[in-house]
């Protein structure tokens, strides 16, 4: 598999590739998102999904894939600490508002902040028509945070923070995606990257998710939530996995912003899965922050 990523990387190929992986990643984040914000407090979600992917990652980061290169120990520092503060704020988003409230924001937020990333460290460029994919993509996104501001009654004194960490989730989304563009591309094998960066991320929220499990007046059942957990490692591992070959293999800035199509899969999970009115106004305007990313990806 490494070898044909490799292979395929610099052809006309890649761009396709590219687009099939970074809409996979839309899709199963939205189900990756809706796992932390589900049945379970979200940090007891994140700390088990973390324990999962770190256990399962341990071996082939040791075993199977290549070694890292001795200059891709600071990468991995720098990511790990990026990874736990973007945690932290998606917890924050996610236990003061609704999913489908929360969500559109933290993921529309991004783009436009790893465009500029792409541009500093990769030199990449949009074309007019880009810029104004990236224009629908805003109006979308402010158009939902100022709906919901008015119309959204639930929860109504944690609403405006619940929006400022989803913003501020955002801010971290734009960041590791371009520093981990950066790395998948720092190293020979970009399974190394990977494999490691699975290994090291997850090895911190499952000791913090436990401590809050041991303080709980009723835990929740250890069961369900061991198949939530693993079954989120999963997909997570395909979700981070297809977005950073993504990267590696075309425009960061164009799979960053492609992935937020995961707004109208958002939408469509909170409303079948967790109960969550949707509404078409709030649809219309998830919709036109998913069109603004399609209007990115083929104005180019």
């Amino acid at each position: 598999m490494s070898a044909w990523i490799t292979g395929v990387e610099g052809t006309e190929a890649a761009s396709t590739v590219a687009l099939i992986l970074a809409l996979m990643a839309a899709l199963l984040h939205a189900v990756f998102g809706a796992l932390q914000k589900g049945r379970h407090d979200p940090l007891l979600a994140r700390g088990t999904i973390d324990a999962f992917y770190a256990l399962i990652a341990m071996p082939f980061a040791l075993f199977v894939v290549p070694w890292p290169e001795p200059h891709m120990w600071p990468i991995f520092a720098g990511a790990f600490v990026i990874h736990v503060l973007y945690k932290w704020a998606t917890l924050a988003a996610y236990r003061r508002g609704a999913y489908t409230v929360v969500y559109p924001v933290m993921r529309g937020t991004g783009p436009l902040f790893a465009i500029i990333g792409a541009y500093l460290l990769f030199g990449e460029t949009f074309a007019p028509m880009q810029w104004m994919g990236v224009g629908v993509l805003l109006a979308g996104l402010y158009g939902l945070a100022a709906y919901n501001l008015v119309h959204v009654t639930v929860d109504r004194d944690r609403l405006v923070p619940a929006l400022a960490f989803a913003v501020l989730t955002g801010l971290f989304v734009a960041l590791y995606t371009t520093y981990d563009a950066y790395g998948i591309r720092a190293t020979a094998d970009p399974f190394t990257f990977l494999a490691w960066f699975f290994f090291i991320d997850g090895l911190l929220f499952p000791f913090i998710a436990l401590r809050f499990y041991r303080r709980l007046a009723d835990p929740p059942p250890l069961g369900p939530l061991m198949a939530r957990g693993l079954f989120g490692a999963f997909v997570a591992f395909a979700s981070f996995g297809s977005i950073m070959l993504a990267t590696r293999l075309d425009s960061v800035g164009e799979a960053a912003v492609l992935r937020e199509t995961s707004t109208v899969f958002a939408a469509l999970i909170g409303w079948l899965f967790l109960g969550e009115r949707v509404g078409p106004r709030r649809l219309a305007l998830m919709g036109l922050i998913a069109a603004g990313a399609v209007i990115v990806e083929f104005g180019g």
